[in-house]
Formats: C-alpha cells, sequence, structure tokens
C-alpha cells in the first residue's frame, strides 16, 4: 500500500503590514529636509541690525513668488543672496534677473547704521534694471 505524506496545507491570509517601503519613504524625506534647512535659513545667518517699525498688518505675499535677498551691512558691503557683491558691480549683476521672463521680488535688509547712499546706490540699481517689486525687512518695536 502506497501513503502519502504530504500535508495538506491551509491558506491563511499575512497578517503582517510590510513597513519597508513606508520607511524608506520616511527616511528619504528626513534627508531632503535635512539639506534644505540650511538652505532656506542661509539669510538669516547675515549679522544685520534692522531698523525698527511700529506693529501693523502686514498682506500675506503670492506663494508662487520667487525672492532674493539684497543685505547691506553696517560697513558698506552688499551681498545678493549669500554671495558679496560690491556696490559698484551691483548694477550689471541686477541684469541677470532683470532678463528673466518673471523676475523675483527683492528683499531689502539694510542695516540700520548704513548710510543712505548706500541705499540709494541699491535702489538706483534696482531702478535702472526695472526690478520694481521691492520689500524692506525690519524689526518690530514696541
Amino acid at each position: 500500500m502506497a501513503r502519502t505524506f504530504k500535508r495538506s496545507r491551509q491558506s491563511l491570509p499575512i497578517s503582517d503590514l510590510n513597513v519597508t517601503n513606508l520607511i524608506d519613504v520616511a527616511f528619504t524625506l528626513l534627508i531632503i529636509f535635512m539639506i534644505a534647512t540650511p538652505l532656506i535659513q542661509q539669510e538669516q545667518t547675515i549679522p544685520v541690525n534692522l531698523p525698527v517699525e511700529s506693529k501693523s498688518q502686514q498682506a500675506k505675499p503670492d506663494p508662487d513668488a520667487k525672492f532674493e535677498t539684497i543685505t547691506i551691512k553696517a560697513d558698506g558691503t552688499c551681498m545678493l543672496g549669500g554671495r558679496n557683491v560690491p556696490l559698484p558691480r551691483l548694477r550689471s549683476v541686477l541684469a541677470t534677473y532683470a532678463a528673466e521672463p518673471k523676475p523675483p521680488i527683492f528683499r531689502i535688509r539694510m542695516d540700520a547704521k548704513a548710510t543712505a547712499q548706500q541705499f540709494i546706490t541699491v535702489m538706483d540699481a534696482l531702478k535702472q534694471n526695472n526690478l520694481s517689486k521691492v520689500t524692506f525687512d525690519t524689526q518690530t518695536g514696541p
């Protein structure tokens, strides 16, 4: 007599949740945020004593708008984004932004001890390149 020693296999549903893909996505997002966060905060690291203004209601910026920062320090040096740009050369550097189809909005961060002439030089360079969308960063006072 021939006997079969096979057991009948039961089909049971798998009750474990496979989270490997979820962990991969979470780590990828974590790495992206770790790289992007210092780049966002870079302009805030330039030490500038901003002028003081009284508190007022501020308009919300357009979420699609692109911003570029011009920083005027107390010693007269000018920074566009994070790089030093001499004031006499600022006009030619801004010409590349003027050539873009949708130029950015320029945020001017000026030290309270910077001279009016440095401010006028920056504004003149913006005006000569037809870059008229400008905002000013200030501190709120009491």
